[in-house]
């Protein structure tokens, strides 16, 4: 038995909806990825997918409350549809992607927008604007074999029961394949890996006391509140 210099932490797992528990590995997001909310951060143009990374101890489950960062006052909300890894694979051609998804769920992809603006402007990492404690708000995981592979839908998020963000899967500029497909091209995808695919336009603030509702039609729901 190895001599642990202190005891490993318990894996991050999401519930599945139809039972069982989806242990998480890493967590990679696709920056700019609906062209309205490109241009509401003030970009006009389709780029290849970009992403950058959250760490797995960042979920957040069971419609648990999250606390307001430290080091911003500027905290926003986005909602994404998350797919769920669960067959490895690298250089996976796009054709083949989906056969590499286990299911989706609804996610919220919590940003520091000020520490973010500074990081761009600066030519900087992302990481302390979107890989920061808490930041990862999750929904119950959906089996594909259940519920297929959506690529339309209404994707909505509400604060205080106010809808701030409406948009369709359809309008994602990369698609799921696609996006599997490019980032399989850096990494090995592997069981345990989410992919958070990107946010409608809407992207705004919330405060101490807000209550967030998102929903992704033919998915499921993920919801939290800031405290």
């Amino acid at each position: 038995m190895a001599d642990f210099l202190f005891e490993p932490y318990a894996p991050v797992t999401i519930p599945i909806a139809r039972g069982g528990l989806f242990a998480v590995r890493r967590i990679y997001c696709v920056g700019r990825n609906y062209v309205e909310h490109i241009r509401e951060m003030g970009n006009d143009e389709r780029e290849p997918p970009f992403f950058f990374a959250k760490p797995a101890d960042a979920v957040v489950v069971g419609g648990a409350a999250i606390p307001y960062p430290p080091q911003t006052d500027d905290f926003h909300h986005e909602i994404e549809l998350v797919v769920a890894i669960g067959k490895e694979g690298a250089d996976i051609p796009v054709e083949q992607a989906l056969a590499h998804v286990y299911g989706y769920a609804a996610g919220l992809d919590m940003t520091r927008r000020d520490i973010q603006a500074v990081a761009k402007k600066s030519g900087r990492p992302w990481e302390m604007a979107k890989a920061f404690d808490h930041s990862a708000p999750i929904g119950t995981i959906e089996p594909a074999s259940e519920i297929g592979h959506p690529d339309t839908g209404a994707i909505t998020l509400s604060v205080n029961g106010t809808v701030r963000q409406k948009g369709d899967l359809s309008e994602q500029i990369w698609n799921v394949s696609e996006a599997i497909a490019y980032l399989s091209g850096f990494v090995t995808l592997k069981p345990g890996d989410l992919i958070m695919t990107g946010t409608p336009s809407g992207v705004g603030a919330v405060v101490k006391g807000d209550v967030l509702e998102g929903a992704i039609e033919g998915v499921g729901h993920v919801r939290t509140s800031i405290v």
